[in-house]
Formats: C-alpha cells, structure tokens, sequence
C-alpha cells in the first residue's frame, strides 16, 4: 500500500477532534521526573514534540494525587506547579502539530509503602494482589493494603475530576482514564482484589460504580468528548489478576455501559499472555476487538502486538478505528513517515526504557529524506 492507500495513514474525526492519521503512541511509563515535585521538564517537552506526527499522542500515566503514587519518577497533575510545567509539553507538542491527551492514573494496591513513608497503599480491599511495584531501589512485592472508606473512595474520584481539570489547564487535548491492567479502577472492578459489602463490592454493577462515578465527576469539569477510558478482559494473569469464569460477561457489562456516555474513545488491550485453556480462550488475536467491536459503539483504539501490516488489516476490516503503537513510537519519533515509506524500524533500547536522561528517550534518530505525514 502507498501512504495515500494505507488506512493507518488516513485523518479521522474522534467526535470533535479532528486526528491527522489513525496512528496512536500509546501511553508509556517512562521515569523521567527525577525531581521530588515530580515534574515534567525539557526533556519531556522534546520527548513529545518529537512524535507529534502521531494522530494522538496519550500521555504516560500521570498521578491524580500523592496517593497515586505507585512507580518511581514519574510526573503527576495535582499541583500547580506541575500544571505549569506540563502546559510546556502540551505547548511544544501543538507547535510540532499533535495532538495530546494525559492518562490519568491511580495505582492503588499495586504501590509500595516506599511511596508513603511506611504506610501501606489504599485500595478497594485489604488484598496482596501479589505484584512487583517499581520502586526507585528497584522492584519491590506488595503488601496488603489498607481498605479505602467510603470518604477514600469520594476523596479519590474528587482527584480524578481535580486531576481532569488541571489536565486541560496544562493544555492537554483531553484525557484518558486507566481503568485497566493491575491499577486502582481495575481492582474495584477484579472480584478478587474487591471483597467490599457496601455499594462498591459484591457485584460487577456495584464493583463498576467506582469508574463510573469517575467518569461522571470528570464530566462535570471536562466536555466527555475529551474523555476515553482504557478497559477491558485483559490482565497480566499474573497474582491477584487471573481471569476468572465471569471475566468476559463482567467486561461485556463495563464497556456496554460506557454506550451511555459520550466518550472521546475505548482503548481496548489485546491479550498479553497466551489465553489457551482459560476463560478469555476465545479473545486469543484479533477476536479480541472483533467481539468487543459489537459491545462498544465509539471509537475503539486497539493496543498491544501490532506491526504495519496488522494495524491496516485491522483498520480495513473495521475492527477498530485507530490502533495504538508503544515500543516502535519510543524507538521511532517519527513512525508514520517510516510506515509511508515502508522503512526499516529500529529497535527500542528496552534497558533505557525507566531514565535516567535522554539516552534511549530523545536520541533515537529520524529517518532520512522523508516527510513527516500527518
């Protein structure tokens, strides 16, 4: 396919955001901030400025609050002084011609007490969900966490409509909530790591309350149209996050219920580990989104495993309307104009992925003689 057949490199309207490409970089943890304020600097302005060629860029998760906190070195979005530094990035990544959203991320039980002085994380339960947290002394087990209350609870989904606000303070185009993998949304929604008996635990329209009342507090400070939720059956099978029988229903009821509001986008994870023999069996490839295409009626952003080939079979089958790409935008800033070229990718340096400077962050180089497309 030439770059004016390919469907990766054709513009698309996410509700009112126009998107030069379907290309997404999707959200990466990167562990730039070195700074106690957890700050964003220079080298996160040239960072995302540099793959603005990108449809959308999604931030790296940023934190709602200091209660958040659950990997080192990485930027939050609950003080001033932080939105100051992120309206930088977002600055120099409208100047480059992006568009950018901020992932907005709670870490809950998969934290350490590193973060806290001691003190265990909060979470739904008091449940070990038997991870490794990424501390800055290196990666640490998890410990039982402290059960949220109820003012937990509402002091939380307040930081994330706070954390929303200042999101677009700081010139972001929209934001994206974590709702899935190991964090905070998710193991309100993972029967496993929620035990609750109040109006937050027991079943999946109790355990979904908590994102739902997220998404409703963030609407009252952001137009929904520049809000997307990242969701969906796939975990890491790993700990207290192993499929079980209700799985697919429990993410079928979830993402049907996203249809009452009107999201910027789902993105949607396709299994990382091999399903063969369990409950998500059927999800295995593609059928992932092909399932999931018939539950969401929005856009879909699909994520994880795709080279160019399967991004346009993706796109033409209409699958999904955009497909998201992590370790080839961090190894190559300037990804759509190697896919319009058909050129060779280079590798991500995956030792340099966590910092500490621009080596393996800004000086992977761009390919030469060509365009960027956009």
């Amino acid at each position: 396919m030439t770059s004016s057949t390919q469907p990766l490199l054709q513009p698309y309207r996410m509700r009112d955001l126009p998107l030069a490409n379907r290309m997404v970089m999707a959200p990466l943890t990167r562990a730039r901030a070195r700074n106690s304020d957890l700050l964003p600097g220079d080298l996160h302005a040239e960072y995302y400025a540099q793959r603005a060629s990108a449809g959308l860029i999604i931030s790296e998760g940023v934190w709602i609050s200091r209660a958040a906190i659950g990997w080192h070195d990485v930027p939050g979005l609950f003080t001033d002084e932080q939105v100051t530094h992120w309206k930088q990035v977002t600055d120099a990544v409208h100047r480059a011609g992006g568009v950018i959203f901020a992932q907005l991320w709670h870490t809950g039980s998969a934290s350490h007490p590193d973060f806290f002085e001691g003190r265990p994380p909060l979470a739904p339960s008091a449940v070990d969900p038997g991870l490794l947290t990424p501390t800055s002394e290196g990666r640490k087990p998890t410990v039982e966490p402290l059960a949220m209350s109820e003012a937990d609870i509402r002091q939380t989904i307040a930081d994330f409509a706070t954390a929303a606000r200042n999101a677009m303070r700081a010139g972001f185009d929209g934001v994206q909530l974590q709702a899935g993998f190991n964090y905070l949304i998710s193991q309100f929604l993972n029967p496993r790591t929620n035990r609750r008996a109040d109006r937050f635990g027991g079943s999946i329209e109790n355990r979904a309350r908590f994102l739902f009342e997220i998404i409703e507090a963030v609407g009252d400070h952001v137009d929904l149209r520049r809000v997307g939720v990242k969701a969906g059956p796939a975990w890491s099978e790993t700990g207290a996050f192993v499929s079980e029988s209700g799985a697919l229903a429990d993410s079928e009821y979830v993402l049907g219920r996203l249809n009452d509001y009107d999201l910027s986008h789902l993105l949607l994870m396709g299994m990382m580990v091999d399903p063969t023999g369990g409950p998500l069996a059927d999800l295995a490839d593609d059928e992932m989104f092909r399932h999931f295409r018939k539950v969401y009626q929005g856009t879909i952003i699909a994520n994880v495993g795709f080279d160019q080939d399967r991004g346009n079979t993706l796109l033409a089958d209409d699958l999904v309307n955009l497909v998201a790409y992590g370790q080839a935008f961090i190894a190559n800033p300037d990804l759509p104009a190697r896919f319009a070229a058909h050129a060779p990718l280079t590798e991500p340096k995956s030792h340099l992925f966590y910092g500490p400077d621009a080596a393996g962050y800004t000086d992977y180089p761009l390919l030469q003689g060509a365009n960027q497309e956009r």
